[in-house]
């Protein structure tokens, strides 16, 4: 069985596993107060143009959502999400367990727009009886999408504009952040989103790492005690450095952008082999989420070699799964699968 259900499915990139094990024996600080981890966090301020940001390495990215948008919303407010939202469809409820609403707005392809913000906002403060009702407090995005969409440049300075604007911090989830950065049509720069969102996290664990999220704080306001949020969340790792190791592999010279381009590629040969089928896509996804539409009995025949997600029912005989790569999906596989997707 070749698998392409997620792009967590394999270990880590060996640069990282060599380091660690060359680390093994070493003793250090724990919590992220290491060499490794401080290492890590220039080469992250580097890419990012900003030595003033404050970098912080935790175990994943639910850990991640929920220490951000708890360490930023006040008892009474809520975090303004797409309704197809990764916290709001794939995260068990774990925002609302810390107190908060999630205020999920329509979507078509998965990105909100700064306009949403405006009407979410107005919505609010215009209604007579806005104090009985969750406070929007906070906007989550994500790059790329959970439905594989991305942002323009546009796009972030719209939203990030409203969002200064209206008082309300911009957070954005990069749990596959590298296959945003390195996709087609993609015109984002880590320096600009950097500069755009007040907090936002690099993701590992889907791109390169065994495991690990680097939280990346702009805005003063938000770093004050961020780590006791940590602590309290269950996001610190007490051998730390194990996390500050990975990022070091992955940016000390550029491995995470390089190994990202490999999802990408490998998407695109699935993206067309499904094209000249005649297939049609649920969305127009340029990263390494590929959501085909097909019949039950197309469905049924790959599902004989591989694995691949169930997403949504389209209509009485289609529906619409997604194919996924990552940064180590081998060529050959694919070729196989594009081989099998001519003969449904």
């Amino acid at each position: 069985m070749i698998r392409f259900e997620n792009d967590y499915s394999e270990g880590a990139h060996q640069r990282i596993l060599d380091m660690l094990v060359d680390t093994n024996m070493e003793q250090t600080p724990g919590y992220g107060m290491d060499y490794h981890c401080d290492n890590a966090r220039k080469y992250i301020k580097d890419y990012c143009e900003d030595e003033n940001l404050d970098v912080h390495f935790l175990v994943g990215g639910t850990q991640a959502n929920t220490t951000v948008i708890a360490s930023i919303l006040k008892p009474y407010q809520g975090v303004v999400s797409a309704n197809t939202g990764h916290i709001n469809v794939h995260e068990t409820g774990a925002i609302e367990a810390t107190g908060h609403r999630v205020i999920s707005v329509d979507s078509e392809d998965g990105k909100l727009t700064a306009a949403q913000i405006m009407e979410v906002y107005d919505n609010h403060w215009n209604d007579a009886t806005h104090e009985h009702m969750v406070q929007p407090g906070m906007v989550y995005i994500s790059h790329p999408t959970e439905n594989g969409t991305i942002y323009s440049r546009k796009d972030l300075e719209e939203i990030s504009q409203v969002c200064n604007e209206l008082g309300l911090p911009l957070f954005m989830d990069g749990a596959r952040m590298g296959y945003g950065l390195m996709s087609d049509g993609n015109d984002l720069s880590l320096p600009e989103i950097s500069k755009l969102c007040d907090v936002f996290y690099i993701g590992g664990t889907k791109v390169g790492a065994l495991f690990g999220e680097a939280v990346v704080i702009r805005t003063e306001a938000l770093k004050k005690d961020f780590r006791y949020n940590i602590k309290q969340r269950g996001g610190m790792l007490a051998k730390g450095r194990l996390l500050g190791i990975q990022f070091e592999a992955l940016f000390q010279d550029g491995l995470y952008f390089e190994i990202s381009k490999n999802a990408i590629k490998m998407a695109m040969k699935i993206k067309n082999a499904f094209k000249e089928k005649g297939c049609e896509f649920l969305y127009d996804s340029p990263t390494n989420q590929q959501f085909p539409i097909l019949t039950q009995d197309q469905i049924d025949k790959l599902a004989q070699n591989y694995s691949f997600q169930h997403w949504t029912k389209v209509d009485e005989t289609r529906d619409a799964v997604r194919f996924c790569t990552s940064w180590v999906t081998e060529e050959k596989n694919v070729d196989k699968l594009v081989e099998d997707i001519k003969k449904i």
